[in-house]
């Protein structure tokens, strides 16, 4: 599958971003001296197949269905991995794993999700993240997870006049 094709002909290629996000995964674990095994490998290209959020079961899934194995926490140690190594994020709202668009540099999670065709884009947000730590601090609170995510309609759903669902 080379090419992804939204209902609302938006065309996008989708293994130039595996390919780069392989690159950006062996040199992350290379630097953090850890191995990007077959199943850590294949667990990141999966995901990156869409810009939609993959859930471990369905991940399970395809891993089953190419004979890798599929054991729950075979797929759970690869996500965690993937995690830690900052490859992917997980999109706590939809209990699903996303491919990280800056694995290259500590950063944290924004992410925008649309409600009509579940694309999420994620983008760096360095300057709003020092204005909420420094408003949560005010208030004496101390920020323990900091991914956002917003929802709504991305460019292409807007244009094309869809409404969630």
């Amino acid at each position: 599958m080379t090419e992804h094709k939204h209902s609302h002909e938006h065309v996008h290629n989708h293994d130039v971003c595996i390919e780069q996000a392989l690159e950006t995964a062996e040199a992350v674990c290379t630097e953090q001296g850890q191995r990007l095994t077959k199943v850590r490998r294949r667990a990141l290209e999966l995901i990156w197949q869409s810009h939609r959020p993959l859930g471990a079961y369905q991940l399970l899934a395809k891993l089953a269905e190419e004979g890798f194995n599929s054991a729950p926490p075979t797929v759970y140690r690869a996500l965690d991995f993937l995690i830690s190594a900052g490859l992917i994020h997980k999109v706590e709202s939809m209990n699903a794993y996303l491919g990280c668009a800056h694995a290259d540099k500590a950063h944290k999670g924004y992410f925008l999700i649309c409600d009509e065709c579940q694309n999420v884009m994620e983008f760096d947000y360095q300057d709003i993240h020092k204005t909420l730590i420094a408003k949560a601090a005010e208030q004496g609170f101390e920020l323990r997870s900091d991914t956002i995510e917003l929802t709504g309609l991305c460019a292409d759903c807007r244009a094309t006049g869809s409404q969630p669902s």
